[in-house]
């Protein structure tokens, strides 16, 4: 049996911290709020947790966990290969949602990268994800806390729909702050490469480290979670639109009304008025966005919609992350 356990995000109960602590050294599965999405955590050094966790998730084997660490201490534990570049981006975005793809240690089980020589490594910026980790006094192995390919957790009832009977506790610290999952930057190339596009912006790394590479090869991309499998996806299609008028947008709702009840998911306002039509509208930022889409997913997905239309955004900044996660869900 699952529980659950509601916490303060700014002043955690301590009790239920060394719970939660005690689970996760004890080998055991703990869900927690991060700033970006939940995550399912296990031990990162404890190679048979860690099997739990894609066990749990249904994850693919080749499908690498990002380790969450709580200093500098427990990130030299799991990783080698920290240059300066790394220092620079560390000190201006950690706490934060940023991963770096580094060395892997040997004493560190390979089923947390995939069987690959490199890990992924971040500190978490909320203050029940950094509190668990250090009570635990381990590394965390923490992907996403939802079935594998669904869309990311950004409150406690997801991971309760999706996981409830396969993990031991969940820690409810409210709705996350971010809603998409962290940028991933492999720090094992030169000049790096963006893996994963998230909430720290090509700009914003390049502003803090010079030169900044993009990376689609299947070789590269192997290195980071939530870039090849089957991601973000509800269990209705996905049809996104990238570009198109308001009239266009709703032209195709009522085509696809004809089939079936239909969901939308946008910043256009529609007059469709029909009671199989089931709209979630969001303001156009890139930051709103990001904030309710995997939420809006999840919600119209409640209603077994023959199909979601999605309206996109500004593929810039910010923009161009939110827009990667919606094209792997319509993918």
């Amino acid at each position: 049996m699952t529980q659950v356990l509601e916490l303060d995000p700014e002043r955690p109960q301590q009790d239920a911290i060394k719970r939660a602590a005690s689970i996760i050294r004890d080998g055991g599965l703990v869900a927690f709020p991060t700033e970006t999405v939940y995550g399912l955590g296990a031990d990162a050094m404890n190679e048979n947790a860690v099997l739990r966790i894609f066990e749990a998730k249904g994850r693919p084997s080749d499908n690498p966990c990002i380790v969450h660490v709580a200093s500098r201490r427990m990130l030299d534990e799991v990783s080698i290969g920290i240059d300066a570049k790394a220092e620079r981006l560390i000190k201006n975005f950690w706490p934060g949602p940023l991963t770096l793809v580094l060395g892997r240690k040997a004493d560190v089980p390979s089923s947390v990268s995939a069987g690959l020589s490199t890990i992924a490594v971040r500190m978490p910026n909320n203050r029940i994800a950094l509190e668990l980790i250090e009570a635990a006094g381990v590394p965390v192995a923490a992907p996403s806390a939802n079935s594998s390919g669904r869309p990311s957790p950004t409150t406690a009832t997801h991971v309760f729909d999706d996981l409830a009977g396969r993990i031991d506790l969940i820690l409810d610290g409210g709705d996350t702050k971010i809603g998409i999952e962290s940028t991933v930057l492999d720090m094992t190339s030169d000049p790096p490469i963006i893996l994963r596009p998230g909430w720290i912006t090509k700009e914003m790394l390049r502003s803090v480290i010079g030169a900044v590479g993009d990376s689609s090869s299947e070789e590269d991309l192997r290195r980071s979670p939530g870039t090849r499998h089957r991601h973000y996806s509800p269990r209705a299609r996905v049809i996104l639109i990238e570009y198109g008028t308001t009239q266009q947008i709703e032209k195709l709702c009522v085509e696809h009304l004809n089939r079936g009840s239909v969901g939308f998911i946008g910043h256009s306002r529609l007059s469709i008025n029909n009671e199989s039509f089931y709209p979630i509208y969001l303001e156009a930022e890139a930051d709103k966005y990001a904030h309710s889409i995997y939420s809006a997913l999840r919600e119209i997905d409640s209603r077994n919609p023959e199909i979601i239309i999605v309206e996109g955004i500004n593929n810039e900044g910010l923009g161009a992350s939110v827009m990667d996660r919606l094209r792997r869900a319509a993918s």
